[in-house]
């Protein structure tokens, strides 16, 4: 038995060898523009210039060879890059016995051509037939590539751009032809054509959300559109003998890079199957990327890739896995989401490649429709499948772009470029004329200001606006601090540091009469512990919310002067914002921005206003979760809430979110603390249960009454509601039965009628479970639920594309039908006078 292992292993490197030996021998790599050979990482590379070589040059005298001493890059391909060949005329390249599938490479790198500006040149490129690229300009696409990097804040220099294709031939001879767009120019630095000894596609392959499919992709054409090592440093061309390939580092394309931890172990690892050895080399698999901190609750979220992508065109997405540390099946289960659509449920690396340490590969197809231009790409754990870890995995990442009827081309991503730089332009020459007249107006205000100050320094006017300010509660509290009459605004920074002088306008007692025609019942808009709120009308015409204490509230006193506090530190464009104050003969009233559309609660139940649709749900859920996020970190010990509820988010003319009522609000605790103690306040129904059972108040609070208010707008109904059978008075006890069942599309409001994204309220309903966990410790922050909902938004705009184009495409069917029947009835009109006649 030994001694059959052994043979069976020499064999696999024989036959490892022979294979490498002939992809080598039978490859073709090209210097373009250059008389003489060159070695470069390792391969030897033929000038196409020279006589050696098995390819010619067609039409080889209309062209140019162009060259450059010094380039400002550090491409181990450098030396290639120093010579081009220049095409003003069709230009192409013929290769004798190429038989199969092989890596094609065009290598770009623009230079200073004399006499041509290079940031002009357009070309296009074919193989036997296969558009590969149309109107290309490289500089724009390497800038374009450059500026996505940028974008997601790493410091990138491409100067360099590498087209790579899978094509298969089949014919005698293989032609790659270059062509100039009109009046234009193109050029190619060097070319590569590496053959496959094995097929890199299966002849199925599983289609997202769907079963497998036949659709010969290897002998369809393919670019790659990104080729990532995933956990690990970037593979150079030397390191993968079955290809020449190039892997880029993951880091660059993930939403939050902190999501996922390297994980390395290069001992023992092995293929799954031996014709896996062309689809990846080992290094792939000697590293990985595993999700982060999964043993607390509010870290476990999925780790994701983000790509731009050609729309139109249909995708095939690779992933490798290979389980470095568990020896046992069951111990790691994801789920894998590509495109927000679950593409793999209980995904287990052990079991399907058979072992640790055990290199594998799966493939799946996604159609991208003309309206999106993105892939996501997801991994996240699996916590029904009863896995001891709720971790996932991935060790290399492969996206390729499958041919459309003979074309792989894409222009119009570019085009977009170019006029997005001619609008940078546009807008630079805007900024200037901008700042100059900027600097004129500043000198101006500054002017006035100084004028108005001095006048009024000269009155010795100073107004103490809440000058003690006492209630008739026992202990006597006060509110005190200066305000400057007629001063607006702010106050506030984005980063949370707090004034020490409250600002806003000062408004007189009979300002306040004329704006609410003497508090008239017919504006009351609500109703407090602290008194009552009416909708008024300023002297500017703008409608403004008027908040009137009760003197004989003294717990509407506490909460006013609490409000008071906190609306003077806070400025967020999810918070109601305090426009000023009146406090003449012993009222004490505060002003707001008038919010056109009332509270959540009024769109959800108990009135007869519109429902909400499920994107306006879900935007108004996350203005919210953005609000109290910027409480809880925007100052230095954030601050609690304590009484979130839907009657205390308003609506906007535009439907933006915004907390108010910050009555019962606190200053969180100090850095080394995670808790306040303090006697339990808030809303019945709402309340988090360890806060009510230890008197210990924390950020976590709020995340669970925010927990309950989500549960509120899925079911569109009171928190506690007495007149219903006993497990379903209580909103969030009933509703978590039938979450932990995944059943909460059961009781979702059905006003929603079904116009909503599966996928968008599972995502939902699991964030509103977190946020509902017993345990402070294990409820995620509010940043984490804002993350969530906002991915459950991209769900949902995503699948209402996908509606919309698969409606409008269903529109033209049945268009193109009633129009083939109206001629059919044309027709038979016409025809029916000569068969009376007759």
């Amino acid at each position: 038995m030994g001694k059959f292992l052994i043979l069976s292993l020499l064999l696999m490197i024989i036959s490892g060898c022979v294979q490498t030996g002939e992809s080598n021998s039978n490859s073709i790599f090209i210097d373009c523009g250059s008389t003489s050979n060159e070695t470069v990482d390792g391969r030897k590379w033929i000038g196409d210039l020279s006589s050696e070589g098995n390819f010619s040059v067609g039409n080889l005298g209309a062209n140019i060879n162009a060259s450059t001493a010094t380039l400002n890059g550090d491409s181990v391909f450098e030396p290639l890059y120093k010579t081009a060949r220049l095409f003003t005329n069709s230009l192409n390249y013929t290769f004798k016995g190429v038989w199969g599938n092989h890596f094609v490479r065009l290598h770009f790198c623009p230079f200073p051509f004399e006499n041509l500006n290079v940031n002009e040149s357009s070309f296009s490129v074919s193989a036997n037939g296969l558009r590969l690229v149309s109107e290309l300009n490289v500089p724009n696409e390497i800038a374009y590539k450059n500026l996505e990097f940028q974008r997601s804040g790493i410091n990138s220099s491409w100067f360099s751009l590498i087209k790579e294709f899978i094509i298969v031939v089949n014919s005698e001879a293989f032609v790659l032809e270059f062509s100039p767009s009109g009046g234009s120019f193109g050029f190619i630095n060097a070319i590569e054509i590496v053959p496959l000894v094995d097929e890199l596609f299966a002849g199925s392959i599983n289609k997202v959300g769907g079963n497998a499919v036949s659709l010969n992709v290897s002998e369809r054409g393919s670019e790659t559109m990104y080729r990532l090592n995933v956990g690990g440093p970037e593979i150079k061309p030397a390191q993968d003998s079955n290809g020449w390939r190039m892997w880029e580092v993951d880091s660059s394309y993930m939403i939050t890079a902190d999501a996922g931890f390297e994980i390395h172990n290069s001992s023992n690892i092995t293929y799954a199957s031996m014709n896996d050895s062309i689809v990846a080399p080992l290094p792939v698999y000697e590293t990985a990327r595993t999700m982060s901190e999964t043993e607390v609750l509010e870290k476990r979220f999925n780790m994701s890739w983000k790509f731009e992508v050609h729309p139109g065109f249909e995708y095939l997405i690779r992933l490798h896995f290979c389980e470095l540390l568990y020896e046992k099946a069951r111990q790691r289960v994801f789920k894998i989401y590509i495109n927000n659509r679950t593409a793999f449920e209980n995904f287990d690396v052990f079991d399907r490649a058979g072992g640790i340490n055990k290199a594998y590969h799966v493939d799946f197809l996604e159609p991208i429709s003309s309206k999106i231009n993105t892939l996501w790409i997801q991994l996240g754990p699996d916590t029904a499948a009863g896995a001891a870890g709720t971790d996932a995995l991935l060790n290399g990442l492969e996206i390729f772009k499958l041919s459309q009827n003979g074309n792989l081309a894409y222009i119009d991503r570019f085009n977009a470029l170019e006029e997005s730089m001619g609008n940078s332009k546009s807008l630079t020459l805007w900024i200037g004329v901008g700042a100059g007249l900027a600097s004129v107006v500043f000198l101006a205000v500054i002017t006035i200001l100084i004028i108005y100050f001095c006048r009024f320094r000269r009155e010795d006017f100073t107004k103490k606006s809440c000058s003690r300010w006492r209630a008739g509660s026992s202990r006597g509290a006060t509110v005190s601090n200066t305000y400057a009459r007629g001063s607006l605004g702010g106050g506030q920074s984005v980063f949370g540091s707090m004034p020490t002088i409250r600002v806003g306008k000062w408004f007189t007692l009979a300002e306040i009469l004329a704006a609410t025609d003497k508090f008239d019942e017919a504006l009351l808009i609500g109703v407090g512990g602290f008194g009552k709120v009416y909708r008024g009308e300023i002297d500017d015409g703008t409608l403004v919310a008027i908040k009137r204490a009760n003197p004989q509230s003294q717990q509407g006193l506490t909460e006013f002067e609490t409000e008071i506090e906190m609306l003077s530190k806070l400025r967020h464009r999810h918070l109601v914002s305090m426009i000023g104050f009146c406090d003449e003969q012993k009222e004490m009233i505060l002003v707001y921005e008038y919010m056109g559309n009332g509270t959540l609660r009024s769109h959800l139940f108990g009135s007869d206003l519109p429902p909400l649709t499920w994107k306006q749900r879900l935007e108004v859920c996350i203005g919210a979760a953005r609000g109290l996020h910027y409480l809880h970190t925007g100052a230095e010990r954030g601050i609690i809430h304590r009484d979130v509820k839907t009657t205390n988010i308003l609506l906007d003319e535009n439907f933006v979110a915004k907390m108010s009522d910050f009555g019962l609000s606190k200053t969180g605790p100090a850095l080394d603390h995670t808790h306040v103690s303090t006697a339990v306040k808030g809303s019945f129904g709402y309340l988090d249960p360890e806060y009510f059972r230890r008197q210990q108040l924390s950020e976590k609070s709020d995340v669970y009454s925010f927990g309950v208010v989500l549960l509120e707008v899925v079911c569109a109904r009171a928190v506690i509601n007495p007149t219903l059978p006993k497990d379903q008075i209580n909103l969030a006890e009933w509703a978590m039965k039938w979450q932990r069942k995944k059943l909460l599309h059961t009781i979702i409001d059905p006003r929603l009628n079904d116009k909503y994204c599966p996928e968008s309220l599972k995502t939902f309903g699991e964030i509103a479970e977190k946020c509902l966990a017993d345990e402070g410790k294990i409820r995620p922050t509010m940043g984490e639920v804002l993350w969530h909902l906002e991915y459950a938004l991209q769900l949902h705009d995503a699948w209402i594309r996908t509606n919309e184009a698969e409606s409008s495409c269903r529109v033209e069917s049945e268009g193109a039908q009633a129009d083939e029947q109206i001629g059919e009835s044309s027709n038979l009109k016409a025809s029916t006078p000569t068969d009376h006649l007759c």
